[in-house]
C-alpha cells in the first residue's frame, strides 16, 4: 500500500513539458519541444551604436511561448533553457569565458510586479554554461518605462531615453555580454551602450535570444 501511495505522489506531481504537456522525461521543456527550438545562421544581425549585436533565434512557436512563459506567466525554470538557447549560439562565435555577462535590467516598480527579473535568471544560468562572470550592479533603470512592443522606433528611443544607468564602481574591466530577451528596434541596446560609452567603458557586444524578423 505504501508503495503504491508513493507511486501515485509521484505520479501526481511529475514535472510536465510546458510546452506540449507530456510528464515522460519529468522536466518543464521536454528533449522533443527543445529540439524545436531554430538558431538563425551565426552572424552579425546588426550594429548598434558601432557594436555587434548577435539574434540567436526568431521569436516565433515554442521560442516564443518559452519567454513568454518566463517573462508573464511565473515559470522561473524555463530560464535554464533559454539560457541553454543563447548558450549553444553564442559558443559558436567564441568560447572564450572573459565576459561579464549584464542582463538588461527591469525598472524595480515592475520587478515587485513580476517577482524577479527573467534576463537575471537566464543570466545566471549562463554564467553556470558558460564560466563567465555575473554582473547585475553595473547597469540601474531607473525609469519606470512603457511597454515598448506597441510603440513606433521613434518612440521606443524616447520612451528610452535616460532610462538606464551605469555605476562603473561595479564594472570589474572585463568584456561586457549584454543580454535580452527580444532585439525589434534595437532602443534598449543602444541607450545602454550610450550609458557605457559616458563612462568609457567600449568593449561591448550585444547577445539578443531572438528577434522578431528573422535573418
Amino acid at each position: 500500500m505504501k508503495e503504491f501511495l508513493l507511486s501515485l505522489l509521484d505520479w501526481i506531481y511529475k514535472k510536465k513539458c510546458y510546452f506540449c504537456g507530456c510528464s515522460h522525461e519529468s522536466v518543464k521543456m521536454c528533449s522533443g519541444c527543445a529540439d524545436t527550438l531554430e538558431h538563425l545562421p551565426v552572424k552579425v544581425n546588426r550594429i548598434i551604436s558601432g557594436r555587434n549585436v548577435y539574434c540567436c533565434g526568431v521569436y516565433s512557436k515554442n521560442i516564443q511561448k518559452l519567454i513568454r512563459g518566463l517573462k508573464y506567466h511565473r515559470q522561473p525554470e524555463l530560464a535554464y533553457y533559454l539560457a541553454k538557447f543563447m548558450y549553444e549560439y553564442h559558443r559558436k562565435i567564441t568560447e572564450s569565458s572573459s565576459f561579464e555577462i549584464v542582463p538588461v535590467p527591469l525598472h524595480a516598480n515592475r520587478l515587485k510586479k513580476r517577482k524577479y527579473n527573467h534576463m537575471n535568471l537566464v543570466a545566471e544560468e549562463l554564467c553556470r554554461l558558460s564560466g563567465c562572470i555575473l554582473n547585475t550592479d553595473l547597469v540601474k533603470r531607473v525609469k519606470d518605462t512603457a511597454a515598448q512592443y506597441k510603440l513606433s522606433k521613434k518612440e521606443r528611443k524616447k520612451n528610452l531615453a535616460n532610462a538606464f544607468e551605469v555605476d562603473k564602481s561595479k564594472f570589474n574591466g572585463g568584456k561586457i555580454l549584454l543580454i535580452d530577451d527580444i532585439c525589434t528596434t534595437g532602443a534598449t541596446f543602444e541607450e545602454i551602450i550610450g550609458e557605457f560609452k559616458k563612462h568609457n567603458i567600449n568593449d561591448i557586444v550585444c547577445l539578443a535570444a531572438t528577434t522578431p524578423f528573422g535573418e
